[in-house]
């Protein structure tokens, strides 16, 4: 039974991770692989708004993705925007990457491969995946602008869509930690987090929200 006050706390958390950029139409869109094909539905709801001309779909498989997507998590991407109605010709497909560093670096060697000219990018990710994705774009492709974007679904809503609470609750500190410790490592930029995220994210820590924490020292 989760309480009261982890239920508050992810709230917040949620809210942190979330960039709320105004949506503007960019050069390229690039969908991050991961378990929600809510990635996908947003890129291909984002395309048939003229949002960008072109969707990089990348992400290889991971623990968590194995089952669930076992061509491949840019794979099964794909071939949702396409049931969605969007056209093969402008998709890409990026299906090594296994993290989001990975997701980003390999993404731009793909882009400047088939001569595509960048210079906004909408980067599309899970909602509580926005700011991380945010920061590590800005710390390996800094040229470029970036607008961040993900489902639109309420907090409660996305939970429920999941259908496993105790999953979010663990990525939502997981983010929070990688936030905390990976600019020290040059993974990405390091930004502002109020003392009240932190506080929230050091509860839910101690109430056992902890399977998506890396071990102490890991980088």
């Amino acid at each position: 039974m989760i309480s009261e006050q982890s239920w508050a706390d992810a709230r917040v958390l949620w809210d942190y991770h979330q960039m709320h950029h105004e949506l503007r139409p960019c050069s390229v869109a690039i969908g991050l692989g991961s378990h929600d094909l809510g990635v996908a539905d947003t890129a291909a709801d984002l395309y048939k708004r003229g949002m960008a001309p072109l969707i990089v779909f990348t992400g290889a498989t991971s623990a968590t993705t194995r089952e669930r997507m076992p061509r491949g998590e840019a794979v099964h991407y794909r071939e949702r925007a396409l049931e969605l109605g969007v056209p093969s010709s402008v998709v890409l497909l990026e299906p090594k990457a296994r993290n989001t560093g990975e997701n980003i670096q390999f993404s731009k060697s793909l882009l400047q491969e088939a001569g595509v000219h960048v210079a906004s990018v909408l980067l599309i990710s899970k909602p509580y995946e926005e700011r991380r994705a945010y920061a590590t774009i800005r710390k390996l492709w800094p040229e470029v602008e970036v607008v961040s974007a993900s489902s639109p679904a309420a907090f409660l809503d996305y939970v429920d869509s999941l259908g496993n609470a105790d999953l979010v609750f663990d990525m939502l500190v997981g983010a929070v930690q990688r936030l905390l410790i990976y600019p020290q490592h040059g993974f990405m930029i390091s930004q502002s987090i109020p003392a009240g995220v932190v506080a929230a994210y050091e509860r839910l820590c101690t109430a056992g929200f902890t399977s998506r924490l890396m071990p102490k020292g890991a980088g």
